[in-house]
């Protein structure tokens, strides 16, 4: 990697969906691109997320698509306007992946799968219609410097299988990933690496993640329920600043607390509030569809020889875990009072202790922040130095968010590049 033919360069450090729109961009205006991770092959977190069905982004309108993305919706938005849920769909047709709107809006490849949407993204960098090439260095893991050549381009490292290796490039564009899933690559080692070249950086912290409760579970409701699912439950949680989250899904109990969808799409609220208070209580409806008076006139009958878990599967149609999570919970006072119990069953407390580790989480938040960037995502600290994807400092709900703004920042960041390289 040289510039002995006169021509621009651009180094991208990190092969995932970010790094490789931003390839994309630059490679469709002709400059080379040379592409650069430190794993065996290209999207190692990409093709994982996809096992269970590649949600690419989700259908709803763009007003209420933004507001995803919480504290950072206004700079998330400017992203995604130019290239947004549509736009993926378009490009992932491009590509000859079609794709389907579901039930719950999310948006999929008709086949579910990450892998032959990713083939066909590589053969196109590598073999474009239009533009220059794109040259892949895998096994090439960057050790975190860089310098300043003699026409402020950058000087850089890797560590490769052959050993250590330099290159050059006119612009450098980093798209690491955050802090999660670290054998897939997603290490955030380059937090220490940025501090050291004055860009301002957030603490990386879990998002969409699980939970522990407060004192842990019973080791009975441990052993016999972890991995099981609450379906069809509400749950509602309003912190100390007064902000509210309600909504209705499932999750799934673990040995130590609580993970899955309806706890990740509440993950960043009760995430703060543990930071904040050392603590989080939400609240379980575990019967939504029944109003107060019903509970109670139900958990209120008769139940001659029944015991109450036979008494509740009958009247209410709550299933094991339900009943053993109420004793879980409650007091044997509250279990054995009508009022107490029906009350339980539509608002049952859980308390919140901990986040689990960053490396667990599906996500991170915190990272590069927004203000310490141009709005073509340029560090303002070293000019030619481009951030992208999950590095940044935003975080939205799974559903195809977290995917559309890596997209879509990959876009920015590689249109920004090519129009700093003109200059």
């Amino acid at each position: 990697m040289n510039n002995s033919n006169n021509s621009k360069q651009v180094a991208i450090i990190g092969a995932g969906p970010a790094g490789l729109m931003a390839a994309e961009v630059l490679s469709a205006a002709g400059i080379s691109v040379h592409v650069f991770d430190g794993m065996p092959s290209v999207g190692r977190k990409f093709l994982l997320a996809g096992l269970g069905g590649l949600n690419l982004t989700h259908a709803e309108d763009f007003e209420h698509f933004v507001t995803r993305f919480g504290e950072r919706s206004a700079q998330c938005a400017s992203w995604i306007k130019a290239f947004d849920n549509q736009a993926i769909r378009n490009w992932a047709q491009g590509l000859g992946i079609e794709t389907f709107v579901g039930s719950s809006q999310r948006v999929f490849p008709t086949d579910m799968k990450a892998a032959p949407l990713l083939r066909a993204w590589l053969h196109r960098l590598r073999h474009p219609t239009a533009g220059t090439p794109v040259t892949f260095h895998m096994r090439h893991r960057w050790t975190g410097g860089i310098r300043r050549t003699p026409t402020q381009g950058f000087w850089f490292e890797c560590t490769t299988p052959q050993g250590l290796h330099s290159f050059e490039a006119d612009a450098l564009l980093l798209a690491l990933g955050g802090g999660s899933w670290s054998r897939l690559g997603s290490d955030g080692a380059w937090q220490a690496w940025l501090k050291a070249l004055s860009i301002e950086l957030l603490p990386l912290r879990p998002s969409n993640c699980g939970f522990d409760v407060r004192g842990g579970w019973s080791t009975f409701f441990a052993d016999k329920f972890a991995g099981a699912p609450l379906k069809s439950v509400s749950l509602e949680f309003t912190d100390s600043t007064g902000k509210r989250f309600k909504r209705k899904g499932e999750f799934v109990i673990t040995q130590t607390g609580v993970e899955g969808s309806l706890i990740y799409a509440a993950s960043s609220i009760l995430r703060d509030e543990i930071e904040r208070n050392g603590q989080a209580t939400l609240f379980l409806n575990l019967r939504p569809d029944m109003t107060p008076e019903r509970l109670l006139a139900e958990v209120s009958h008769p139940r001659g020889s029944k015991s109450l878990s036979g008494h509740l599967k009958s009247r209410l149609n709550l299933s094991a875990l339900h009943t053993t999570l109420l004793h879980e919970v409650l007091s044997k006072e509250a279990l054995n009072d009508p009022q107490q119990l029906a009350h339980g069953i539509g608002h049952l407390p859980l308390t919140l202790s901990a986040t689990r580790p960053l490396d667990e989480a599906i996500s991170s938040a915190g990272g590069v922040r927004l203000e310490a960037l141009t709005p073509d995502l340029m560090t303002l600290a070293q000019p030619g130095l481009f951030v992208a994807g999950e590095m940044l400092d935003w975080e939205a709900p799974t559903g195809g968010y977290l995917l559309s703004a890596c997209l879509a920042s990959g876009r920015v960041a590689g249109l920004g590049a090519a129009a700093y390289l003109r200059s």
